[in-house]
């Protein structure tokens, strides 16, 4: 049986960077071959890796630093004014645990929600194969969180529950309902649903501060960063965050 210390890693050549034009990327991945239980699953996480689909991974390019692990720290987390507005215009909603398999709704909500937000990404074009790949084949640890709207599936949230938090793995949402931040929403239930099951974190995987997409991630305090092989406050995380721009 695998453990932290006899994985081995991979890294892939360098390549155009998604994040940030004009810089190469390098991405360290766990052999795809390793048994990755969950307590391993859970050290990864502490380590700053992410997971898509079956592979663990995080970005191992030398001298750039501006891909930063960043976790919520759901025991001490307490909704800010304009969060506590989001709860109360998402009243209507209601959520449902599914099992984490191939359902054609999902996939035609995914597909909807690519083409209208992420055209100019790497998930563009979707395909069902690609949308199994990315969130069907998990790890035993997965749920997916269905989000409704008057008996409508609006949104739906992959989250992993580990040891000591959820993971969130993906969200993706009706474009039709933008208005309702449903993304947002689904961040501050992870956060919440965190507390109801007593555990301290959640883990919402990578922040850039140049990059516009993820600056939602930083509204959620008080959070953690993992910088230098340790996990660091948001003040310390955001001063070193800035000087990779």
């Amino acid at each position: 049986m695998s453990n932290l210390q006899t994985l081995v890693f991979y890294a892939t050549p360098e390549h155009d960077c998604s994040y940030i034009e004009g810089q190469l990327a390098t991405t360290m991945f766990v052999d795809p071959k390793a048994d990755v239980t969950l307590p391993i699953y859970n050290q990864l996480s502490n380590l700053g890796f992410r997971r898509s689909g079956t592979h663990y991974y995080r970005p191992h390019c030398g001298a750039c630093k501006a891909c930063t692990p960043i976790r919520v720290l759901a025991s001490k987390f307490k909704p800010s004014r304009s969060q506590k507005r989001l709860l109360r215009n998402n009243k209507g909603l209601s959520w449902q645990y599914q099992t984490p398999d191939f359902h054609e709704d999902h996939y035609l909500l995914y597909e909807k929600y690519i083409n209208a937000r992420h055209s100019d990404g790497d998930m563009f074009p979707p395909s069902r194969e690609q949308y199994r790949s990315f969130l069907v084949e998990g790890h035993s640890s997965t749920r997916f969180v269905e989000f409704s709207m008057e008996g409508r599936v609006v949104a739906l949230a992959v989250v992993d529950q580990l040891p000591d938090g959820l993971s969130a793995i993906y969200t993706f949402f009706d474009p039709e309902y933008e208005h309702l931040s449903l993304g947002k929403y689904a961040v501050l239930w992870q956060i919440l649903e965190a507390q109801n099951l007593g555990l301290p974190f959640v883990y919402l995987g990578y922040f850039i501060a140049s990059c516009q997409k993820m600056s939602y991630k930083t509204d959620f305090k008080p959070f953690e960063a993992f910088i230098e092989d340790q996990w660091l406050d948001e003040q310390t995380m955001l001063e070193i965050a800035n000087t990779c721009k």
